[in-house]
């Protein structure tokens, strides 16, 4: 039976996630819509609007819901308004959201209210900050789980979710990455005019609860990267609050060892995340990802705290550069075993099996908490 399927996506970031779900739901017969607002519609931030509206045989609805610089509660209040109201003239059959972002929180507090089946994307995460916060509000509001692994399913269960609305898919985004690119480094470098054949890639963002210091530690981190004599690609912070003071930072790298970019192509990042030497910083990409592709990463600060147990993770805080020193010369272009703690790249298979099952669409939207003995 043809469903109306209708994601959220808020973030370059999110979408990488969200795509391969789609794509395949849309294989499977399914009707598609991302409802883009957040990020994708700021032009500081490479305009990823644009990243969506590529994929074919699936409709797209923007919405702009901030300035630079809005607080978080009003990012909030306007996306729920937003969504609330495309939700109610489109009449979904169910909404799909990821992690633990604003948006995706707006999303998941409209289908609750309007009693609209949702799915949650890689909940029962730890990660030590309010991120973690709004993900574990996302279960609660979410009538289905679709996780990346099995202790992320007991944190779910733990929560007093049922069992049967709990899927372990692994992350989505590993779908990418476990196939070819499509594109070669060297098209790569020269689209995003890449000058180094040796580099590592670096990606340092907000943390809202350590505003008053997150100019401070990019300051100590991005010193460091500059004292090693080692070239990197950094990929720009997302807009969460704080994000200036990281920006002022970055404005002041030399560039000839430093190439800054708003955002890439998911393609694009896979290859150069595959041909890479290393990765530091405290995106989600260092401790899933990477780990995936048998890359080194320095996972900096409280962001992913406790998120991943790969071997190939190191974590310090940004302010001790002796640790990130020694860590660009002791794992700098040292490829380290694969690590399949978020899966095996086949999520967008598993999700959309999962779809095919009657029982999913029979699950009631009256919530109950499931004590798990």
């Amino acid at each position: 039976m043809t469903r109306h399927l209708l994601f959220l996506t808020g973030t370059r970031a999110d979408f990488g996630k969200l795509e391969p779900l789609a794509a395949a739901a849309r294989d499977a017969g399914h009707r598609v819509t991302f409802f883009v607002t957040g990020m994708h519609m700021m032009d500081r931030y490479g305009l990823t609007r644009n990243e969506v509206r590529r994929l074919p045989g699936i409709a797209v609805e923007e919405f702009v819901n901030q300035a630079e610089g809005d607080p978080q509660d009003a990012v909030l209040a306007r996306t729920v308004t937003g969504f609330s109201a495309y939700v109610r003239a489109t009449k979904p059959d169910l909404v799909v959201l990821h992690g633990d972002r604003i948006e995706a929180l707006a999303g998941a507090l409209v289908a609750a209210t309007n009693y609209v089946r949702s799915a949650h994307v890689e909940g029962g995460e730890v990660s030590g900050t309010i991120d973690e916060v709004f993900r574990h509000c996302n279960t609660k509001l979410c009538t289905h789980h679709f996780v990346s692994s099995e202790a992320a399913a007991r944190r779910v269960m733990a929560l007093g979710e049922p069992e049967e609305t709990i899927h372990v898919i692994g992350s989505p985004e590993l779908d990418f990455h476990a196939r070819p690119s499509g594109v070669t480094l060297a098209e790569v470098q020269a689209r995003y005019a890449i000058p180094f054949a040796d580099y590592g890639i670096a990606t340092f963002h907000p943390v809202t609860s350590e505003q008053d210091t997150i100019g401070r530690q990019a300051a100590d981190l991005f010193g460091a990267l500059e004292a090693s004599g080692r070239s990197f690609v950094v990929i720009a912070p997302n807009n969460d609050p704080g994000s200036a003071a990281i920006f002022a930072t970055l404005d002041r790298l030399p560039k000839d060892r430093f190439r800054v970019l708003p955002s890439m192509r998911f393609a694009h990042f896979s290859e150069l995340m595959k041909n890479a030497a290393c990765m530091v910083g405290n995106s989600s990409a260092g401790v899933r990802e990477a780990p995936f592709l048998g890359l080194p990463s320095l996972d900096i600060g409280s962001r992913q705290t406790n998120r991943s147990d790969a071997p190939s993770v190191v974590a310090c805080e940004a302010a001790d550069r002796t640790a990130i020193l020694d860590f660009l010369t002791h794992h700098w272009g040292r490829p380290a075993d694969r690590h399949e703690g978020f899966g095996q790249g086949s999520a967008a298979e598993r999700f959309v099996e999962v779809l095919a099952r009657p029982g999913f669409w029979a699950v009631s939207l009256q919530k109950a908490f499931r004590d798990h003995v």
